[in-house]
């Protein structure tokens, strides 16, 4: 009987998520901070936009976030918890578009793909790269091969 659990593998993939995520989400909060009233004004599908949504804030901390989740990939085993800032930082962003935006800018088809796909839709594989990154953490202290 084998006493040692099988060595838990960080796949080079998983890193390219990270990356991806983060340059998603660093382009689009980049975007939305430089143009931010003009794709506003197209989210918003001909209702009436308000002028005082902080677009200047939400993409700055989405900048930060994308930051936060790119740097994430050159030591995703050290840093698993700038992942799990990250994913709270997208959780934020997310709760932020759907309780400050979208009450202004009006459910549709726009709003529906910036909320979902820029935001929910990444948390799925983040969570998993985040459970990863963990577990070969947790092995290797086990292990006596990394220090916390």
């Amino acid at each position: 009987m084998d006493e040692n659990p099988s060595f838990p593998v960080f796949p080079m993939h998983f890193r390219g998520i990270l990356l991806l995520a983060g340059m998603y989400t660093l382009a689009w909060s980049a975007i939305i901070r430089l143009v931010g009233s003009s794709l506003m004004e197209w989210l918003a599908d001909g209702n009436a936009v308000i002028e005082s949504l902080p677009v200047n804030y939400y993409g700055g901390l989405g900048i930060l976030v994308g930051l936060m989740i790119f740097f994430s990939a050159f030591y995703p085993i050290s840093w698993v918890y700038l992942i799990i800032a990250g994913i709270t930082g997208k959780i934020i962003l997310a709760i932020w578009f759907g309780l400050d935006f979208v009450s202004v800018l009006g459910w549709n088809k726009r709003t529906a793909f910036m909320l979902i796909f820029n935001e929910i839709l990444w948390l799925i594989p983040l969570i998993a790269v985040f459970l990863r990154a963990l577990q070969v953490k947790n092995y290797l202290l086990d292990q006596g091969e990394m220090t916390d």
